[in-house]
């Protein structure tokens, strides 16, 4: 055996063994997860907010971005991705799910809602080699779910799934409570980490929470406050670009490819920053009102992934010829 084929093979043991990891630990991250966000809520609000000042408007605020921060991540846990074998959706308990802003009689037999300012084209399609199931464009094969996702876009062991279709939005939004409530957590809480620390020794420790779990909860936030806030920054720029974290990989090799022969690659997907952003959140004027984005409501996708909004006059992206589409990864020998 040459030893460049035994170097890769090697490499494919050791990312199927990953894999196998990766999906046995999630309900353990998940676990995890639940139990320091509980206790940073808790933290919150038995030690940081009795001291906040006009309680009457701060308590609400707070109240309403912890609910966020919660059912947020009860959604992208809970709500699945979307594969391609999956039936069309509708909504579920109308107590969470929000309401259109505009009657519903434009909606296409695909399940995709049109309108007059954006060009919607069916999807292409291909079969997997791996699940052999019949894949619109944007889908991936998961390897550790093992089934297409449609819109696909990573598989989170935070969540115990993938982020696809319909619940990118919830993990989006998730993220961002997120880095909102550990800021203000970091800033509110400033003055609690040096009566905690023993610093302040004419107001001893009142409450219910432990120091040293107040502690641990403040260094926590810092740091996911400023880690998280990068990756979100990160996947805001990558929506509004108009492509996900797959895609994003693909495009770079497109733009090279495509630079290669004199030529431009252009992404069909992308209608422009902000409608990007409108077309991924569902809100704008024919979408979902703006307050879906700070309550934690349900909404459905503008699509069902089987068509997709385009740039006009665009069937296809610019610069990548028929046959030269990057697929899924083949655990093949080298």
């Amino acid at each position: 055996m040459k030893p460049s084929r035994a170097v890769f093979k090697c490499f494919k043991w050791l990312e199927r063994q990953g894999d196998r990891i990766t999906g046995a630990a999630g309900p353990y991250f998940v676990g995890g997860a639940v139990i320091l966000i509980c206790m940073g809520v808790v933290c919150f609000f038995d030690v940081i907010l009795p001291s906040l000042r006009f309680l009457p408007v701060t308590a609400p605020a707070c109240t309403l971005i912890a609910l966020n921060l919660l059912m947020h991540y009860y959604y992208v846990c809970t709500v699945p991705p979307g594969f391609v074998d999956d039936p069309p959706r509708g909504t579920g308990n109308p107590w969470l799910w929000a309401k259109k802003r505009l009657p519903a009689e434009s909606r296409a037999l695909t399940g995709v809602r049109w309108s007059n300012d954006v060009t919607i084209t069916r999807a292409s399609t291909t079969r997997c080699r791996k699940c052999t199931q019949i894949k619109p464009e944007r889908s991936h094969h998961c390897r550790i779910c093992d089934k297409c996702v449609l819109k696909y876009d990573h598989h989170c062991p935070g969540i115990n799934q993938c982020v696809g279709l319909h619940n990118e939005r919830h993990f989006v939004l998730f993220r961002a409570y997120l880095v909102l409530s550990t800021f203000c957590f970091g800033v509110l809480g400033y003055d609690q980490i040096f009566e905690a620390l023993g610093f302040n020794y004419q107001q001893p420790w009142n409450h219910h929470v432990p120091e040293v779990v107040f502690l641990m909860e403040y260094i926590l936030s810092v740091v996911l406050c400023l880690a998280v806030g990068i990756m979100l920054l990160w996947h805001l720029w990558s929506i509004a670009l108009g492509e996900t974290s797959v895609e994003a990989q693909d495009h770079d090799v497109y733009r090279r490819v495509a630079k290669e022969r004199g030529d431009e690659f252009v992404n069909s997907y992308d209608l422009g920053k902000w409608k990007n952003l409108e077309l991924f959140f569902n809100v704008g004027n024919n979408g979902y009102p703006l307050y879906t984005l700070v309550l934690p409501l349900r909404i459905n996708p503008y699509t069902d992934g089987r068509a997709w909004a385009r740039r006009e006059g665009y069937e296809r992206h610019r610069g990548v010829r028929a046959g030269e589409e990057l697929t899924d990864d083949e655990d093949e020998e080298y």
